[in-house]
């Protein structure tokens, strides 16, 4: 039996569909991003911690800390935790700051969280996921339901517009970051359970039940899992790498 679990991901690989999953099971937590620097203050506001320079930074890194792991279980005995390569360091270094003196990062959360199970989320195109994240961007819109209601918007509307340069590097940042992931579980002696985006769009109750039997909670049934998170690929996705296809090509 785990205690948590903690998401371990890169943009565009299914995080948010995946952690409305869990989230509606009733067992296994409630998990955000709550170590997503931009956010941190926002969350802290939202749980009404005292403000940050109020306090020495090793208390506001405890409370901050309690507060996440209530939120996180919501209401259940797991706690849950997305949380993005490029934050990685960053809550290690708030753990340190708590638990000065761990020999590892695994240390580290383990000592915060109690025994941990480790989720990779991975997608195999890299070239659809930078082309996702790249129109997220453009566009403001990050996530729709299945019937098309815009689910998260971040900033007004505007048309998307392919770019090659800024495609391609953002297939080479995404290639590293979830390189980075597998040098770090090595280090760590970590054997994750690995998700894949193209088998959790495909198949999200097969995946969600795997992530359920893992942590050994109750999952649910099968035929009551309704994604309600849609893909944003269209025609302007298939279009764009076609053309990075071509313009990779000369």
């Amino acid at each position: 039996m785990f205690d948590a679990y903690i998401l371990c991901g890169t943009p565009r690989t299914g995080s948010t569909l995946l952690c409305k999953l869990l989230a509606a099971t009733g067992t296994t937590g409630d998990p955000h991003s709550f170590y997503r620097r931009q956010d941190v203050l926002e969350w802290a506001e939202d749980w009404g911690l005292p403000a940050r320079d109020t306090m020495g930074e090793p208390e506001f890194q405890l409370a901050y800390l309690d507060a996440a792991i209530t939120a996180g279980k919501g209401g259940t005995d797991v706690f849950g935790l997305r949380l993005m390569r490029e934050n990685l360091g960053e809550l290690s270094a708030m753990l340190d700051r708590i638990s000065p003196g761990l020999a590892s990062d695994k240390a580290r959360f383990e000592k915060a969280f109690g025994r941990v199970l480790y989720i990779h989320l991975s997608r195999e195109n890299k070239l659809a996921q930078a082309v996702s994240l790249i129109k997220a961007q453009q566009t403001g819109l990050w996530h729709i339901a299945p019937d098309g209601t815009e689910i998260e918007r971040v900033g007004p509307a505007k048309e998307p517009h392919y770019d090659f340069e800024r495609i391609k590097g953002e297939v080479e940042e995404l290639e590293a970051y979830d390189a980075a992931w597998n040098i770090w579980f090595a280090q760590q002696g970590i054997a994750p359970l690995r998700i894949g985006y193209e088998r959790l769009a495909a198949e999200p109750a097969v995946e969600l039940l795997r992530i359920c039997e893992a942590l050994g909670v109750r999952a649910p049934d099968a035929g009551h899992i309704r994604p309600c998170v849609a893909k944003l690929a269209d025609e302007t996705s298939l279009d764009w790498m076609r053309r990075f296809h071509l313009d990779t090509a000369i």
